[in-house]
């Protein structure tokens, strides 16, 4: 009876008292101890609401119903396909749906919808993974601030290959303890590729001179990166610069005059497919000629080699230690070294790595005196602390 009088009543009213009605009647549903033939009447005044002209009327019912066990099914589902905003609450909140019902509606929902997806509380992995494939850039977002979400490592890798461009992306993405190296390298490469867009479009550099900066920043920022890399996880990282065509010549010479010789030893490894055991057999205990032919292997020009071979022997000399965990700077004294060697005798096409090794020894110039500078006025600070507290 009070059901039909509900329905008689709110077919005259206004939209705003039809809302508060419609939330009313929802909050006795789920609340109110009702007999059966009330609680169907309920159901259907609810499915009559639906069809409310008003999103107000549809909006009160999602936000009473979408977080209710007990709600109705098929209102709930009927909510789920409205108007994005009206499909936001239950999608965020019921626990109506299965993982099928939240991969279709990620799948055929705008940005809205599947940020509120990606807000779920214990968001199962398969449901991440949908989001990550073919969410908009908010719903990722969403997903990476969801502390409950279960992501997947390869749907943290898509994501990077598809919004690591973006700064709001990058920002979550690079605070993970569980994004794999490689991942983490990529977000290195957007971020210079960024960069390099940003300098062309002020006018800073030109576009060749942008790239160059941008790429050499890059290979600056993997070396650390791989400093700090677990010994697990630098075969895959070494793989991922394989692919991407970042496994340069010059960027294998940058990570022994930095110091990181499992970088190196790695990288040559996979140029060559033999194992890195092998691999440092050849560079420390065989002859140059067998350096060489490793080299030759590996695919590196042989203009290169006599850098390269210089860094070698000053390896087997012990005048390149391996840089601490979370340092790779360049090697000032062993650069400086490597070019003057290099550039005894006629220049010919060894000219372009002649080039590269100057810049090194200028960028090892500089990141000496700075280095130099801070722990002079930390120095500095240090002795002030023990003056004052003396």
């Amino acid at each position: 009876m009070i059901v039909r009088q509900f329905i008689e009543w709110v077919r005259g009213a206004r939209a705003q008292e039809r809302a508060e009605a419609t939330a009313a009647l929802a909050r006795a549903y789920i609340y109110a101890e009702l007999s059966a033939d009330d609680r169907a009447a309920a159901e259907g005044a609810m499915l009559v609401a639906l069809d409310d002209p008003w999103p107000l009327v549809r909006r009160a019912l999602a936000d009473v119903l979408a977080a209710s066990p007990d709600a109705p099914v098929a209102v709930v589902r009927a909510l789920a396909g409205d108007l994005p905003e009206i499909a936001a609450p239950v999608l965020a909140l019921s626990p109506l749906f299965v993982d099928a019902d939240l991969i279709d509606g990620v799948a055929t929902g705008g940005a809205m919808v599947q940020s509120a997806i990606a807000s779920r509380a214990a968001l199962p992995r398969s449901v991440a993974a949908a989001i990550a494939e073919v969410g908009a850039a908010e719903a990722c977002l969403v997903l990476l601030s969801n502390g409950e979400a279960d992501i997947a490592p390869y749907s943290l890798d898509r994501i990077v290959e598809r919004f690591g461009h973006l700064g709001e992306i990058r920002e979550p993405l690079a605070a993970r303890d569980d994004l794999s190296a490689a991942a983490r390298q990529s977000l290195v490469t957007k971020l210079g590729e960024s960069l390099a867009g940003y300098a062309v479009g002020g006018e800073w550099l030109d576009v060749d001179n942008a790239l160059r900066v941008a790429r050499e920043a890059c290979e600056k920022m993997t070396v650390a990166l791989a400093a700090e890399t677990p010994d697990g996880d630098m075969r895959p990282l070494i793989r991922h610069l394989r692919e991407s065509g970042q496994l340069t010549a010059g960027f294998i010479l940058r990570a022994v005059l930095s110091g990181n010789t499992a970088l190196f030893e790695g990288a040559l490894a996979e140029l060559t497919g033999m194992p890195v055991r092998r691999v440092s057999g050849l560079i420390y205990g065989s002859s140059l000629r067998a350096a060489q032919a490793l080299f030759h292997q590996a695919g590196l020009p042989p203009s290169m080699f006599p850098a390269f071979k210089e860094a070698v022997e000053a390896m087997r000399e012990g005048g390149l230690v391996s840089a601490p965990r979370g340092i790779a700077r360049l090697k000032r004294r062993l650069i400086e070294c490597v070019l003057k060697r290099s550039e005894n005798g006629e220049a010919g096409e060894r000219a372009p790595q002649i080039t590269l090794q100057r810049r090194y020894a200028t960028e090892a110039a500089r990141e000496e005196a700075r280095h130099f500078c801070d722990e002079l006025v930390s120095r500095h600070s240090r002795a002030r602390r023990q003056r004052i507290a003396a």
